[in-house]
């Protein structure tokens, strides 16, 4: 990109019609006053890799990459960060003037900055963490959970396997837990995180028993829409620290925005109240 271009980014999904993130990147861009566009791209599998071959010629410095396409990006890329390797997804990619593609895992850290956000007195040591869901959100999570030191990590989900290869994966901290005794692992928990999208907008509800969650532990949903879901609704009432999953999708947003724009961006009460405007 020559100097006097002006940068563009964005993010591409398939739909893309209910991301946030150029809402996200637009606060940042108008509020630093910096020259840059993000935009969202609707673009179906089989193109994705043309697509992304041909936006760094487009003036392109770097887009992210939502559902369907989170593990293909990571196939495509030509440089891949150890963390997103680890997790085996990508959701970061950032164009480098030769065209050549870097592919980065940003979910985690998000996750992990929202949560210390959310819950500033959360201590990872402190005790096990229960996390539902075996899919591209849980790996991000499980990777943050591990790296911060939690001594155990109950992990369940509707389809057994996929939280046994999880495991093998992950490691000795991981613990797998039949979806039917979910409910009676909570008691014990310090952290339970949802990473499914039950309990989201136009999916079915999240029909975990939550009689077990216990005073003082904290409980975080990654779904957004709603922001409160049932199974914060419950953790309040069980008088538990609740963490909604909006600020994981602001916080993720911080390196890609740093790297492509040249400006570290802060998560603030002005930047929620744009997004969910």
């Amino acid at each position: 990109m020559t100097d006097n271009q002006i940068p563009l980014a964005g993010v591409i999904g398939h739909p893309i019609g209910h991301t946030k993130s150029p809402k996200l990147h637009g606060h940042w861009l108008k509020t630093y006053g910096l020259p840059g566009h993000y935009v969202p791209m609707d673009v179906a599998p089989e193109d994705l890799e043309s697509v992304l071959r041909t936006l760094p010629k487009a003036g392109y410095v770097g887009a992210n990459v939502t559902v369907p396409h989170k593990e293909a990006a990571l196939q495509i890329a030509d440089h891949v960060s150890d963390r997103a390797a680890k997790i085996g997804a990508a959701n970061t990619l950032v164009f480098q003037p030769d065209g050549s593609i870097q592919a980065d895992n940003t979910d985690g850290y998000g996750f992990m900055e929202n949560l210390l956000a959310g819950a500033p007195d959360w201590n990872p040591q402190d005790g096990p963490a229960v996390v539902f869901g075996a899919g591209g959100a849980a790996r991000a999570v499980l990777q943050a959970l591990v790296e911060a030191g939690v001594p155990e990590i109950m992990l369940t989900n509707r389809t057994r396997a996929r939280a046994d290869q999880l495991r093998e994966e992950f490691g000795p901290r991981i613990t797998v837990v039949d979806w039917v005794k979910a409910g009676n692992v909570i008691e014990n928990a310090e952290l339970v995180v949802n990473t499914t999208s039950l309990g989201m907008q136009g999916q079915p509800e999240l029909r975990v028993p939550l009689d077990g969650l216990q005073p003082g532990s904290v409980v975080t949903d990654l779904v957004y829409v709603p922001l409160k879901t049932r199974l914060l609704q419950a953790a309040e009432e069980a008088g538990c620290t609740t963490v909604d999953g909006l600020g994981m999708l602001l916080h993720q947003a911080v390196p890609g925005f740093e790297r492509w724009f040249g400006k570290r961006p802060e998560v603030t009460d002005e930047l929620r109240a744009t997004v969910l405007g």
